[in-house]
Formats: C-alpha cells, structure tokens, sequence
C-alpha cells in the first residue's frame, strides 16, 4: 500500500512539473510572466511547493516541514535578491524556526490533531516572530545603523516575552499528582 502511495505521489509530482514546462513552451504570456517573477529563490520555494503538494497527495504529513522550510528560505532570498540586503542574514536566520513552527502545525493538521497544530506550531512561530524582532532591532540599529523596526521600544518584548515565558505554564494542562503510598510493615518483607 506505502509503495502504491509513493508511486502515485511520484506520478503526480511529475505531471505538475511536466505540465509547467510544456506549460511554458507554448503559452507565450505564461513565459513572459514567468521570466519577470520566476527569479532563482523561486525555485527553492517551488521545491518546497512539490513537498507540499506530496505531503498533501501522498498522505506523508512529515513532509510539510521540509516543505515550510524551503518555501520560506526561498522567500527570504527572493526579498534579498530584490533588495539587495544580504546583510539581514544576521536577523533573518530567526524566521527559520518559525518555518519548522509553519511546517509542524500543518504537520498536526493533516494528521487531523488541531489542538496539537495549534499549541506546538504557534508557540514555535511566537518564538521566531519575537527573535526577528529582537534581533533584526539590534543589528539593524547598533551594528548597521539603520532605522531599527521597533524604536525605542524593543527592550519592552523582551520583557513581554519574559512576561509570558513566567505566565504561560499557568494556562497549560495541569497533570494530575499522582500519590502512592506504600505501608509496608517490617514483618511483610
């Protein structure tokens, strides 16, 4: 059955693909479009789009990470190929783990464990959002003295985020105790 999946999986990766190209060749608007969108980071994020589609098809929900994360590495070098600001590599290295917090909540959706999506992939996507903050604030204004996102202002995330890192375990499901309690007379040994 695994092998009958992967193989129609395999199939249809390989008529989207197939089909693009023939797609290209003969639709001159298409290649058009394309040439001006199409640049080099696109295919990093059009690798990470066959992930998708295979963890989607195929029934492989593991592959929604590896699918997030190439998507988004290819967003981050499509933003820099266009800008030019290959300096914010020193930042943006943060959102990497927002993609595997992208990956793991599709991940759980698929699987069909909502609440799972939404605890592991949000609080992991919390944590990339407020890292890029933090950090793309202090290297863009102390190391390239460039306008900072936040202001003045970055050093209060920090303490909400050590607000919510102190509060949050007081909203989490509670474990039961458990108590065992062993009388053991001497004589019983």
């Amino acid at each position: 059955m695994e092998s009958r999946r992967g193989s129609i999986t395999i199939g249809v990766l390989l008529v989207l693909v197939g089909g693009w190209f023939l797609a290209v060749q003969f639709v001159p608007g298409l290649a058009a479009w394309a040439d001006s969108f199409a640049e080099w980071p696109m295919w990093v994020v059009g690798l990470g789009l066959l992930f998708l589609v295979a963890a989607i098809i195929g029934g492989e929900s593991g592959l929604a990470v590896p699918a997030s994360i190439l998507m988004g590495i290819g967003g981050i070098l499509f933003y820099m190929n266009r800008t030019g600001e290959w300096e914010a590599w020193a930042y943006a290295w943060t959102l990497i783990i927002g993609f595997v917090g992208i990956g793991v909540f599709l991940d759980n959706l698929l699987q069909g464990k909502f609440r799972k999506a939404l605890s592991e992939g949000l609080n992991t996507m919390m944590t990339s959002v407020i890292l890029f903050l933090v950090f793309s604030t202090f290297f863009r204004q102390f190391i390239f003295n460039q306008p900072s996102l936040l202001g003045p202002y970055w050093p209060a995330l920090l303490i909400a985020w050590g607000i919510w890192l102190m509060v949050r375990p007081l909203f989490g499901k509670r474990k039961p105790i458990v108590s065992v309690n062993l009388d053991l007379d001497k004589d019983e040994l």
